[in-house]
């Protein structure tokens, strides 16, 4: 039996193809995008980490690629890698934690 919701850490990167260099108004697109549908989300140099229910984080990436072709990308290259667990809920700020207070003993 599937579960009615799923939470998932993501890290995106979206990249628009024959646009040219710059791909920044790509990313403020997508950003706006993210922060509409409610989710908590974490800009970084080359991506946004994204954290949500399953179904809500996939439908604002759908949206993000629909927005850039409208915007007119011809193509789109996203790389996604995501997390999941079963036997806690843990936040992106918990694994940074972790990771934090174990340099800082």
């Amino acid at each position: 039996m599937r579960p009615s919701t799923m939470h998932v850490i993501v890290d995106l990167c979206v990249v628009p193809l024959g646009v040219g260099v710059s791909v920044s108004d790509y990313v403020v697109a997508c950003e706006k995008i993210l922060k509409a549908a409610g989710l908590k989300t974490h800009l970084h140099a080359y991506g946004t980490n994204i954290e949500g229910e399953w179904d809500a984080v996939f439908e604002a990436i759908r949206q993000c690629h629909e927005t850039i072709h409208q915007m007119g990308a011809p193509r789109i290259s996203t790389t996604i890698k995501l997390g999941t667990r079963t036997d806690r809920t843990q936040t992106m700020e918990d694994k940074v934690d972790s990771v934090t207070q174990k340099m800082n003993p």
